[in-house]
């Protein structure tokens, strides 16, 4: 069990204007379907049609007491194996993972929450391997931390990150430093409706080599409530919308769409995902 007043991972930096700003876009048309079994395996079959090209893969999940193991099957004959210990210690979570056939492919992670920090720290199942850690400091208001790997291999810093994340009652601001120094981002979430779910985000990425900025807007409402929508615009002239209801408890039906503002005779772009849980 985590630490209800902890402040989460280096990857909660931002994440609520990540969501509002790119969670279910896209042109991709997805159909996934869950089932369970009599002893409480969850399998799940997802295609998904990115222009023409199909890809589809069948997972299951079961869990027993505090031990997930996930395997997850695609078209590529790839097997991907999760296996998920909770509290194998207090506030401690360990994760390995695998994908056959590659030998290299082992990864073991443990992550660690306090009440005032969290750290993830993993590496790879090799004679020489990619080690990465991250860590936060501070509390549920205000935390700030990094997030570095380090390439065994050859010697060398292959990642190195650093943020800072502030958060009110209805406001979450963040100041991300990435790609080894070359990108400032800052972002921001607000909460103007709870009871309709109504919030604005923006996020604003400077790039210090190129100068180039790159800006995106975004809000999101609920119409009903099984019925919600979003939107957003970047500055190179691209609005997408998104409408999502979920017809019958956890079966979702998501339509999602994209335009180019700046040459509206282009071909729109249409997403469709539809997943299913009896």
């Amino acid at each position: 069990m985590v630490f209800v007043k902890s402040p989460g991972l280096y990857s909660d930096i931002g994440k609520k204007a990540r969501d509002l700003l790119y969670r279910d876009y896209g042109g991709d048309h997805k159909f996934t379907l869950t089932s369970y079994t009599s002893n409480g395996v969850s399998i799940t079959s997802s295609a998904v049609k990115k222009g023409d090209s199909v890809l589809a893969d069948i997972s299951a999940q079961l869990k027993n007491k505090n031990i997930t193991t996930d395997v997850k099957v695609d078209t590529n004959s790839k097997v991907l194996t999760t296996i998920t210990i909770d509290e194998p210690a207090p506030g401690v979570k360990a994760i390995f993972s695998i994908t056959a056939p590659d030998q290299k492919s082992g990864k073991v992670e443990l992550q660690y929450f306090h009440e005032y920090a969290g750290i993830s720290t993993s590496l790879f199942l090799t004679a020489k391997p990619i080690v990465n850690f991250s860590g936060v400091a501070g509390n549920k208001n205000v935390f700030f931390g990094t997030d570095v790997s380090f390439d065994t291999a050859t010697g060398n810093f292959t990642k190195y990150n650093a943020g800072i994340s502030f958060t009110t009652a209805d406001l979450i601001a963040s100041l991300n430093l990435n790609d080894k120094g070359e990108k400032i981002t800052a972002s921001y979430f607000h909460t103007v409706s709870p009871l309709t779910n109504t919030a604005v985000g923006a996020e604003f990425t400077h790039n210090l080599t190129t100068k180039e900025n790159v800006v995106f807007v975004g809000t999101q409402h609920l119409l009903d409530p099984l019925t919600a929508v979003k939107g957003r615009l970047n500055s190179y002239g691209q609005a997408s919308a998104v409408i999502q209801h979920e017809w019958r408890p956890k079966s979702l039906i998501t339509i999602s769409g994209e335009v180019d503002t700046r040459a509206i005779e282009k071909t729109a772009k249409i997403g469709l995902a539809v997943a299913l849980k009896p």
